[in-house]
């Protein structure tokens, strides 16, 4: 029977699940009987002129790893993974010169909405659990004006990952720091010229990568002068019916999110043609054609392909009146987005 067997499937997830979550509940209290204590890893948020979306992680870490900002933590690959994660943390939010207490979900993220009224541009606040240090975090704010940002992904992207290779992305995530990671060619400079083109705009980087490599991957974005942007990742792991959370139903649950924010707002979305993004950015131009100013999708070459599993095949484009502009390297990106209209000559 169908219909049993799915039950059957979405069961043995759910009780893997909450394994898990006995399993950190386990590590968690032996860390606290050694005198260990959670502090909060804050990431980059972003807000509108009335509320704030807070992102952020409470974890139990190396000694000596705590009290900073994501950013500022030299917590290496592996090491960031077998933090201990504090599920459902009570979290204390201060800003605006008030204070909002949240919960961090089972595995320790904090994903949240609390009302805030600023002014436009980048903010900073803080963050604390367990009446621990408060710790600095940001969030870009949107202003009521702004009619254009920018989504980009990261890995192939931004990046050069070829992340579904088990052994590279188990060498990358878990081993290799930023130093070692090679960034796209032109891509920094395509973006940054883009947001420098619509001043006030949104940077918002959407990846299918874990929070984990979060601190990580914002060091990489600094060093290789990207734009500053919100993050947007995943977590790993079981949720209620299924074993690992789906890459692309995150994606395009958070750019049906964006659009139903700002619904004033065009993004410029940017990915490459290694797997999803391309089907991703097809479906979200369809269902929300007001809300895209263009698509701008880097070719990977032909060992990149191979190491991604393939290139997609969305090859029709014409589901929205949207422009798609495709090229082998941020200058070429940048090249046709000025054919386009959407960055000045």
């Amino acid at each position: 029977m169908p219909g049993r067997r799915k039950t059957r499937t979405r069961t043995k997830v759910l009780w893997f699940a909450r394994l898990e979550y006995r399993f950190h509940s386990w590590r968690e209290r032996r860390a606290r009987a050694r005198g260990l204590r959670p502090t909060v890893t804050p990431f980059p948020g972003y807000a509108s002129s009335s509320w704030v979306r807070v992102l952020g992680r409470v974890l139990i870490v190396p000694p000596g790893a705590g009290g900073r900002s994501a950013e500022q933590t030299g917590v290496r690959g592996w090491r960031s993974f077998v933090a201990i994660p504090v599920g459902y943390a009570q979290v204390t939010v201060m800003i605006g010169g008030e204070r909002h207490d949240v919960v961090a979900d089972r595995g320790g993220v904090i994903d949240t909405v609390v009302p805030a009224t600023l002014d436009p541009g980048w903010h900073e606040f803080t963050v604390s659990v367990e009446n621990g240090d408060p710790i600095q975090t940001r969030a870009f704010v949107v202003g009521p004006e702004v009619r254009f940002g920018i989504v980009s992904d990261v890995d192939d992207t931004v990046m050069v990952t070829a992340l579904p290779r088990p052994l590279v992305a188990a060498w990358n995530s878990f081993v290799v720091d930023e130093h070692a990671r090679q960034p796209v060619p032109g891509m920094a400079v395509m973006l940054e010229r883009v947001a420098r083109d619509r001043p006030g705009s949104p940077v918002i980087y959407l990846s299918t990568g874990a929070w984990n490599v979060a601190p990580t991957l914002m060091r990489f974005l600094r060093r290789h002068v990207f734009p500053p942007g919100a993050m947007l990742l995943t977590d790993w792991g079981p949720t209620h019916d299924r074993w690992f959370r789906s890459g692309p139903e995150h994606k395009l649950a958070n750019l049906r999110r964006l659009a139903a924010e700002f619904p004033a707002v065009k993004w410029l979305l940017v990915g490459d043609d290694g797997q999803h993004d391309e089907a991703i950015y097809t479906t979200f131009a369809s269902e929300h054609p007001r809300n895209v100013a263009a698509v701008a999708i880097r070719r990977l070459s032909p060992a990149e392909a191979v190491l991604a599993g393939g290139r997609s095949v969305v090859d029709d484009h014409t589901a929205a009146d949207v422009p798609w502009v495709t090229d082998s390297d941020g200058a070429g990106l940048l090249e046709g987005l000025a054919d386009v209209g959407v960055v000045t000559d």
